[in-house]
């Protein structure tokens, strides 16, 4: 019984799923990634590189620094953080790097560490690394001035 069920089931799944693909291609929703035809050559955009000229300002209060290095060989994962080798507390004077925020050394209750915090542990999830690249919307934003 319980194997003609999971049978059925999985038969009225395919028509759902063949049904809907039916619609999306009599729609014309559906359109190739692929500019040209399959023998065409592709031409792609220029790679944007890091800006390292110098810091991007920040546009908001508390907006996370950008990182101006590249970060493409870091490790950070949940044994080890790169980042820490220079903007440790400990470290950061001997490299000229600048230190983290004390917050980055606050667990979610507020007590004061001595190693970074488990919710400050993966850079990358606040802090990217700087780029000028094009905008890829329309944007009117302005900072605000207080």
């Amino acid at each position: 019984m319980k194997k003609q069920n999971i049978i059925s089931l999985l038969a009225a799944f395919v028509v759902v799923i063949s049904g809907t693909f039916v619609v999306a291609q009599q729609s014309g929703g559906v359109s190739a990634l692929r500019p040209g035809e399959i023998d065409e050559v592709n031409y792609i955009d220029e790679v944007q590189k890091q800006d390292t000229s110098g810091r991007f300002s920040r546009n908001y209060r508390q907006q996370p620094p950008l990182i101006p290095h590249s970060i493409a060989q870091y490790q950070i994962d949940l044994n080890a953080n790169q980042c820490l080798q220079c903007h440790d507390w400990t470290n950061a004077g001997d490299r000229g790097a600048p230190t983290l925020s004390m917050t980055h050394y606050l667990d979610r209750e507020g007590n004061q560490l001595d190693a970074v915090a488990g919710t400050r542990w993966f850079c990358n999830q606040c802090h990217v690394p700087q780029a000028n690249s094009p905008a890829l919307v329309d944007n009117d934003f302005t900072p605000s001035s207080n």
